[in-house]
């Protein structure tokens, strides 16, 4: 999977838990919070994330990224081992 594809699986999480949003155009230069998401709405969102990815980490390992472009390399690294 490439980091373009992990990119749309989070926005795809975004749209799940803000369906309000299903419409809106979301960037990877977006943060979630930038385009309205709050604090739990931003974890689920990586948490769904990470079971769509498979993935398993501990949520300390996903503080840093600033947008959703940074968020998804670090996915894409983590998938890569």
């Amino acid at each position: 999977m490439d980091r373009n594809a992990v990119l749309a699986v989070l926005i795809e999480q975004i749209r799940i838990v803000e369906p309000a949003l299903a419409e809106q155009e979301i960037k990877a230069e977006d943060s979630m919070a930038a385009i309205g998401l709050d604090s739990m709405s931003r974890q689920e969102v990586l948490i769904l994330g990470m079971e769509a990815l498979g993935l398993n980490l501990p949520m300390v390992q996903l503080f840093g990224p600033r947008n959703l472009g940074e968020l998804a390399d670090l996915l894409h690294a983590k998938l890569q081992g």
